[in-house]
């Protein structure tokens, strides 16, 4: 079982939202529930890069963090579907800013991540 080495740091807004949305596909997660894709499949295939696993444990933590909930419908197979709680769609609107000025932003970004990426690869 995971243990953390680091304690929670709980000081301010930036502390909060880093321990609520830190997670490589959480923001993504979200925005694409908030797009109407609920099924866990279906997320799958929109974050192909992601292991099952991997989506699986950061649902549980958005669910667990009250941004989305999960409904296990009592059919064989089992069908599970997300939705984001109204707490959850409170955070559309600051994802959607980031996204935008990721837009915005986006051909310095790339030359700054490969940039980086080749700097550390030649080490």
């Amino acid at each position: 079982m995971y243990e953390r080495k680091i304690p929670v740091s709980l000081h301010c807004g930036l502390d909060l939202i880093g321990e609520v949305l830190y997670g490589k596909w959480k923001i993504r997660l979200l925005w694409f529930i908030h797009e109407g894709y609920k099924r866990p499949s279906q997320l799958q295939r929109k974050i192909p890069d992601a292991s099952r696993r991997v989506l699986n444990v950061q649902l549980n933590e958005l669910e667990a963090h009250e941004l989305i909930t999960k409904v296990i419908y009592p059919v064989v197979p089992p069908k599970v579907e997300y939705s984001l709680t109204e707490f959850g769609k409170t955070l559309i609107p600051v994802i959607d800013a980031l996204g935008q000025w990721g837009d915005e932003h986006q051909q310095r970004l790339r030359t700054v991540i490969l940039k980086r990426e080749a700097h550390v690869s030649s080490q």
